[in-house]
């Protein structure tokens, strides 16, 4: 997808007056074309996923009860969908954590601009084969970073310690850096954290 393609966007919101807003405002959206599909049911998102995948998916994690979002990054995955969760209301953060990144209707425009730039970016670097981190995996860099053992990163991030373990293989194949000091490196580098931050420096 390049800057001057189209993103799709569909918006899987049962609240009419949320998923219009929100359509709404993406339009509006300076610099950026969006073409956005409103989804109202499930049933309508199984639809619009056997006609034509979205680049991105705005979904309430409440969509159809409870929206699974790690069985559909499995059903969907190679597709290249990112997932957002759209918070109308409280959600845990442990259940944000599974999304690619969450949009709140409280976010004014330049923020909903800046988070959706950002994932095309993210979709764009993707394509082109420059494989990036997650938001999770840097999550796991900054804790490997601040000296945190397997079994304390599990227990912050709400994740088992052999999840873990393979995030680390991904971070380690992604950015063919083998160790705690080249990590440390590549965080402060990247702005991840700050030297203070940083376990025996």
């Amino acid at each position: 997808m390049k800057n001057n393609e189209t993103i799709r966007i569909a918006v899987a919101e049962s609240s009419v007056i949320i998923r219009s807003g929100l359509t709404l405002a993406l339009k509006r959206l300076p610099n950026l074309k969006i073409q956005p599909i409103e989804i109202l049911s499930v049933d309508a998102l199984n639809d619009c996923l056997r006609t034509q995948y979205p680049d991105i998916l705005v979904v309430n994690p409440t969509f159809g009860d409870y929206f699974d979002v790690a069985r559909f990054k499995e059903e969907t995955a190679g597709k290249g969908i990112r997932v957002v969760a759209l918070a109308s209301s409280f959600i845990d953060a442990s259940l944000l954590s599974k999304y690619d990144e969450a949009i709140s209707i409280f976010d004014d425009m330049e923020t909903l601009s800046g988070k959706i730039t950002r994932l095309q970016n993210i979709v764009e670097e993707e394509e082109e084969g420059q494989e990036s981190l997650s938001q999770r995996e840097k999550e796991i860099v900054i804790c490997v970073v601040k000296g945190m053992t397997n079994k304390e990163i599990a227990e912050k991030l709400y994740l088992s310690i052999h999840t873990v373990i393979t995030h680390r293989r991904n971070i380690s194949r992604k950015l063919q850096i083998h160790s705690a000091a080249g990590l440390t490196i590549y965080a402060i580098v990247n702005k991840l954290v700050e030297l203070s931050d940083v376990k025996d420096l």
